[in-house]
Parts: C-alpha cells; sequence; structure tokens
C-alpha cells in the first residue's frame, strides 16, 4: 500500500512539473494576411524571473544558506529553481547538500545562474 502510494506521488509530481512546448516555429496569420513566425522559447528564457534580475549580493547569498540552506532558498535567489525544487523536496540532501553549497558561495564558485555577483565579499 505504501509502495503504491509513493508511486503515485512520484507519477503526480512528474505530471505536474512538467511542461509541454512547441519545438518549431508556430505561424499566425495576421488580418493583413501578413505572416507571422513565433519561434519557440529558449531554455534561457523559461529560467526564473530571479535570474533576469541583476545585482545579486554574495552576502546575501551567503545569509541565506547559513540560516535557511536546509529549504534551498538560496538556490532560489541565485535563478537555479529546479535545484532549489529538489533542495527543498530532500531538505538540502539532509544538510551535506546545503553545507556544500555554504562552502561554494563563501569561494565564490556557485554564483548566479545568469552571470557574476554585484557584490562580492
Amino acid at each position: 500500500m505504501k509502495l503504491k502510494l509513493l508511486f503515485s506521488l512520484i507519477a503526480l509530481l512528474m505530471i505536474s512539473v512538467t511542461a509541454t512546448y512547441a519545438s518549431f516555429p508556430v505561424e499566425k496569420t495576421t488580418t493583413n494576411n501578413v505572416t507571422v513566425v513565433e519561434e519557440a522559447h529558449s531554455a534561457d528564457e523559461l529560467s526564473s524571473p530571479a535570474a533576469a534580475v541583476s545585482g545579486k549580493s554574495q552576502l546575501i547569498a551567503l545569509l541565506l544558506v547559513i540560516f535557511v540552506g536546509a529549504l534551498g532558498i538560496h538556490r532560489f535567489y541565485l535563478g537555479y529553481t529546479w535545484q532549489g525544487i529538489v533542495q527543498l523536496l530532500t531538505l538540502g540532501g539532509c544538510g551535506i547538500w546545503a553545507l556544500i553549497d555554504l562552502i561554494r558561495i563563501i569561494t565564490g564558485d556557485l554564483g548566479p545562474k545568469n552571470g557574476n555577483y554585484s557584490e562580492t565579499l
């Protein structure tokens, strides 16, 4: 019974987080008989809104990983949405992932997804 419930939850999670996008250009005809071609979105355009905002501070990321590292909030702040969700669900890999992220943020190895820190330690 528990195994069936576990597989049901995994299937529900996979269905709910899967998004389908057209992998080919979509043509639309306007009222003036002009064909407009819309290209499919790239992976960069579908990233977190937090990643689009520049000006990420290394100090803020460090404070987030120290105080709420097990929840993965620092990953959301840096623009790594999927890693943040996984880290949230696993409680930071039982603390190990959060500890590794703490070291990576201090050394500057873990930076914002789209660029560098605007303020460093």
